[in-house]
């Protein structure tokens, strides 16, 4: 993940309205032996209920493109098969679909590998080799199955660019991309990008048409590679991070006030996010001056090789436990610093999440939930203290007041808690007096035996009191008006 600023990603976000989707139709053609490689993914899938958390949520269908490497193993795009709960792939010209499952899934970089138990599915299939990064204006080849078509789909495009973007599926991260020239079709998604025989992307997103044409993204193979190295030990991860962001140092007057050559090297810090690898060993106003060895320019970028790429590439082929070392300059003095890797918890908040179930706890008809993006995104709070909590969570460094937002999200209404609805999205302070960091310290604080349940709310005058002789009387009553089937996820 390469984290440059929180508010700055969520409003690409919205300018750019990302589809989980990408690489183009322009025609089916005969694909020779790639077919023996492809495979259509079919997934049912059921979505969370943040509005009703007790739910197991609404049941649907999804296409998606996928291809066999080594291991009798399928690659494919993470949000093919997110929440998956069925999964089935066919072979070109093979009329069978075959239950399938997941392996690993990486929602950060949106890639997943798939499996089937069948041994006789991969019987005559071809496994197909990486390739590298392809050049600029050199033409590529897609395969898959767009708009859910049965029938295998390929063509060609231009690459166009080489550069890192937010990846939609996670809505938080951004990694390397490559921009083909293509429009822009469901059902390609986790289908192959070739160049000569050899695969050098994962077809995965691309722009909604009314703010580009013809402009598609794959998945280059640098990060595809780093996906396999890292589930060689059996488990995913993630990306590491040096959480922090930095600006381009092109002025003079202030190169000369940082004590800096005029030499377009060099770029500065501006904020060291909380929860992160750098925390406590970078500084804001420290100038970033070489990367394990490696020259920065003004403009952020390195040398790798005959390329010129983001900085961030450095830390993006490293894995949890590694070390990054960093030349720079402070105070007008220089020194180097090594920086542990690890992926910085705080920024999961305003990720979006799959394959969990939301977590709640029910108490006479109060909900409490812990606020993350899905929550937002079901939710779509107006509470104002609510979204600058959300918003600044890391920037203002408020995770170290509570590593969880927890907030009464809903009231199943009943004379228990007959004023309690004033109060929904307010962000809860104490339970009798305990400090609510956590859902389980409101789970905790209701199993404590007492005459009386006070809750006090952030920003409000009054706290919500309940009676406990009139919850427990009143329980199986909201349990079964509601249809609640259960009380508590933690």
């Amino acid at each position: 993940m390469n984290v440059v600023n929180t508010a700055s990603l969520h409003r690409l976000g919205r300018m750019f309205r990302f589809f989980l989707c990408a690489i183009l139709l322009a025609g089916t053609a005969h694909a020779g032996p790639i077919a023996k490689s492809l495979v259509r993914i079919e997934c049912t899938s059921q979505e969370p209920n943040y509005n009703a958390p007790w739910n197991p949520g609404q049941v649907s269908g999804g296409l998606g493109s996928g291809f066999i490497i080594s291991g009798n193993r399928i690659l494919t795009n993470a949000h093919v098969v997110s929440n998956a709960r069925f999964l089935t792939v066919a072979k070109e010209g093979d009329p069978k679909p075959r239950p399938a499952r997941v392996v690993f899934i990486a929602h950060d970089c949106d890639l997943a590998l798939l499996t089937v138990d069948d041994p006789g599915f991969f019987k005559g299939t071809i496994a197909l080799e990486f390739g590298g990064i392809p050049a600029i204006e050199s033409t590529v080849s897609v395969y898959g199955y767009p708009i859910g078509g049965k029938r295998l789909s390929v063509t060609q495009g231009i690459v166009s660019r080489v550069d890192f973007q937010p990846y939609s599926h996670s809505g938080m991260d951004s990694h390397l991309v490559i921009q083909i020239d293509a429009a822009i079709n469901p059902g390609n998604s986790g289908g192959p990008v070739l160049q000569d025989g050899k695969v050098v992307g994962v077809a995965f997103q691309g722009y909604s048409g009314d703010i580009a044409q013809s402009v598609g993204y794959m998945i280059p193979t640098p990060v595809i590679r780093r996906f396999l190295t890292d589930v060689e030990d059996g488990k995913y991860d993630r990306y590491v991070d040096l959480s922090l962001s930095y600006e381009p140092l092109f002025n003079p007057a202030a190169r000369r006030a940082l004590g800096l050559k005029d030499d377009d090297l060099g770029v500065l810090v501006g904020s060291v996010y909380g929860g992160g690898s750098s925390e406590g060993i970078v500084q804001a106003g420290d100038v970033l001056m070489a990367i394990d060895g490696l020259p920065i320019s003004s403009d952020a970028t390195i040398q790798m090789g005959e390329d010129s790429v983001p900085l961030a590439e450095v830390v993006e082929r490293k894995f949890k436990g590694d070390e990054v070392r960093l030349d720079i300059v402070r105070g007008g003095q220089p020194l180097q610093v090594k920086v542990p890797l690890r992926a910085p918890w705080p920024f999961n908040l305003q990720s979006n999440t799959y394959d969990e179930d939301p977590r709640f706890v029910i108490f006479g008809g109060l909900i409490f939930q812990p606020v993350d993006q899905n929550f937002m995104s079901a939710h779509h709070p107006d509470d104002l203290r609510l979204r600058y909590t959300f918003d600044f969570f890391i920037e203002d460094k408020l995770y170290k007041e509570r590593p969880e937002i927890i907030v009464l999200s809903g009231v199943l209404a009943d004379p228990v808690n007959a004023y309690a609805g004033d109060f929904q999205y307010a962000i809860v302070e104490e339970i009798n007096g305990q400090k609510i960091r956590r859902l389980t310290d409101v789970a905790e604080a209701f199993q404590k035996s007492a005459d009386y349940y006070v809750i006090t709310l952030a920003g409000t005058g009054r706290p919500i009191v309940l009676e406990r002789k009139a919850v427990e009387a009143a329980r199986e009553r909201i349990l079964s008006r509601y249809g609640v089937t259960r009380e508590q996820n933690l």
